[in-house]
């Protein structure tokens, strides 16, 4: 059963567990907001952020993140 929130986005940990099943490797949440900014998808910004990203999600990680984008129809 896949849960949705009311603006038809995945959330983060479903979009973890996605990522996690299908691929055997873990993403940070830092991870999956970088590639909406990427992607052009809407993201908010962490109150914890301050200045840069300090982890940047990989080329690899992308792909993966942008899979489970396509799976919960976010793109």
């Amino acid at each position: 059963m896949i849960h949705k929130q009311n603006n038809n986005m995945a959330t983060y940990e479903e979009i973890q567990k996605f990522v996690k099943k299908r691929y055997r490797t873990t993403v940070k949440t830092c991870h999956i907001a970088h590639a909406k900014e990427i992607l052009g998808l809407p993201v908010k910004r962490s109150w914890r952020r301050i200045g840069e990203r300090k982890y940047k999600v990989s080329n690899t990680k992308l792909t993966y993140i942008d899979d489970a984008f396509r799976h919960f129809n976010m793109k």
